[in-house]
């Protein structure tokens, strides 16, 4: 049986879901890669985080420490690129995880395709987080943001109409944040 997610918030775009795999729990950092405040093991939480990406079934991904290890890679380049998107360390980082894997393009049945293929498989979901980090600053890099919270970690891509979202949710940070500005408010009164 598999464990169920324990983050606070999913279904983001692969590269920011990523990102996501680290948050804030009652004050203290949660980490679904380390595993032990869990009660889970590193390489399940990897399998969990495969399985809701869609990348385990999808892609055959597998769940294993290589693929781990380079997985951790992936994050901290997009966690300091995403940070400052000017850092030529952070720029280097991503390209260095983009050297694993290519795509490859294809002529099927139902017309032109693509394919991404690597040389070592272990790499896969790391640099299919990259290539999305790629594809998400294409269609609109202001659009990826950190919460507003002071208190919260996580990202998400601003899908709003106007890109005004400011919240990872606002059933999480927002009505938080809503309590924090009314109680002031009426505590002055």
């Amino acid at each position: 049986m598999t464990a169920t997610d324990p983050r606070p918030l999913t279904g983001e775009p692969v590269a920011v879901d990523l990102l996501n795999t680290r948050w804030m729990s009652e004050g203290e950092p949660v980490d679904l890669f380390a595993g032990a405040g869990l009660g889970l093991t590193r390489v399940q939480g990897l399998e969990i985080w495969l399985r809701g990406t869609g990348l385990h079934a999808e892609r055959g991904f597998r769940a294993d420490a290589a693929t781990l290890v380079h997985l951790l890679t992936a994050r901290e380049a997009l966690a300091r690129v995403v940070a400052d998107p000017a850092d030529p360390g952070a720029l280097a980082l991503v390209d260095a995880v983009l050297e694993h894997g290519r795509i490859r393009a294809t002529l099927t049945a139902a017309g032109p395709g693509e394919r991404a293929e690597f040389a070592d498989p272990a790499w896969g979901p790391a640099w299919t987080a990259a290539r999305n980090y790629l594809d998400l600053l294409r269609s609109g890099p202001d659009r990826i943001r950190k919460c507003a919270s002071d208190s919260c970690v996580l990202h998400f891509l601003d899908v709003s109409r106007n890109g005004t979202r400011r919240w990872c949710s606002m059933e999480r940070c927002g009505n938080r944040a809503k309590a924090s500005r009314h109680y002031a408010r009426t505590r002055e009164r």
